[in-house]
C-alpha cells in the first residue's frame, strides 16, 4: 500500500468534510439576499434563480470570498499573519448589509469552533485566528477559516479555491430547493453550471489584488439590505 497516497487522500477528505453543505455551521440559515429576490417575485422558478446565482458568483463571490481564499493562501505562503487580519477587516467593512455581515461572522465562529473540536490544537494558526476573533482583533470569515485549514492540509491553492466555491454553491442550491421551491434535479443542473463557471473564474482571479476585495453589485447589496426589514422570512439573511 502507498501510505503517502493514502494520507494525501485522507487530507482531501478531511478538507471536503469541513466544506460540505451538511457541516453544521449555520449556512442553511442564510440566503445572502436571494430570499429578497424571491419575495419580490424576481425569482420565481429555476431560470430566474440560475440568473441570480450566476451574477452572485460573478460579483459577490468573485470579489469576496473567492478572492479572499486566494489572498489568504498568498499571505500564508509569505508567513504574513497580519495580512489575514487586514483582509478580514476589509471584507467585513465592505459588506453593507448588517444581516449578511453578522451572518458571515457567525458562520466563521461556528466553523472554527467545530474544526477545533475535531482537530484540537493541531492547527496553530487557526487557534490564533480564533483568539483574535474572541479578542475583537478580527471579525471572522469562513473563507479565511477554510483556507487556513486547507493550507495546513497542504491542499494546492487551485483545489482549495474550487472546493470552497463548490461548498458555497452547494449550500445555496439546497437553500433554493426548499425556498423557491426548486426541484432537486433542476438544482443539480444549475449547480453544475456554477462548477463550470468556477473553472472560468479561477484564472481570472489570479490577476486580482487586494484592491478588488469587497467589490459588489449594487443590486445584490440592496437585496441583502432590504431583507433586514422584510416581513416574512425563512432565512436570517
Amino acid at each position: 500500500m502507498d501510505n503517502k497516497k493514502l494520507t494525501n487522500m485522507l487530507d482531501y477528505l478531511e478538507v471536503i468534510q469541513i466544506c460540505d453543505s451538511t457541516f453544521p455551521i449555520g449556512t442553511f440559515n442564510h440566503s445572502f439576499g436571494m430570499e429578497n429576490y424571491l419575495h419580490n417575485r424576481k425569482i420565481k422558478k429555476a431560470p430566474e434563480f440560475g440568473i441570480w446565482f450566476k451574477n452572485y458568483y460573478l460579483s459577490q463571490f468573485k470579489y469576496g470570498e473567492g478572492l479572499l481564499t486566494l489572498l489568504t493562501y498568498k499571505a500564508l505562503e509569505n508567513h504574513d499573519y497580519q495580512k489575514l487580519l487586514e483582509y478580514d477587516d476589509i471584507i467585513t467593512r465592505s459588506t453593507a448589509a448588517i444581516e449578511t455581515r453578522d451572518g458571515t461572522k457567525l458562520i466563521a465562529k461556528q466553523m472554527v469552533i467545530l474544526v477545533e473540536k475535531i482537530y484540537g490544537d493541531k492547527v496553530p494558526l487557526l487557534k490564533e485566528y480564533h483568539q483574535a476573533i474572541d479578542d475583537d482583533k478580527a471579525h471572522g470569515n469562513p473563507a479565511i477559516v477554510f483556507s487556513i485549514f486547507a493550507h495546513y492540509k497542504k491542499i494546492p491553492v487551485m483545489e482549495a479555491y474550487l472546493m470552497y466555491g463548490y461548498s458555497v454553491a452547494s449550500t445555496l442550491v439546497q437553500n433554493a430547493v426548499r425556498s423557491i421551491p426548486l426541484g432537486q434535479r433542476e438544482g443539480q443542473v444549475i449547480l453544475n453550471q456554477i462548477i463550470r463557471l468556477l473553472g472560468e473564474l479561477y484564472p481570472k482571479e489570479l490577476d486580482l489584488d487586494a484592491s478588488y476585495l469587497g467589490a459588489n453589485a449594487p443590486g445584490l447589496e440592496m437585496a441583502q439590505i432590504n431583507h433586514e426589514t422584510q416581513g416574512s422570512r425563512l432565512f436570517m439573511s
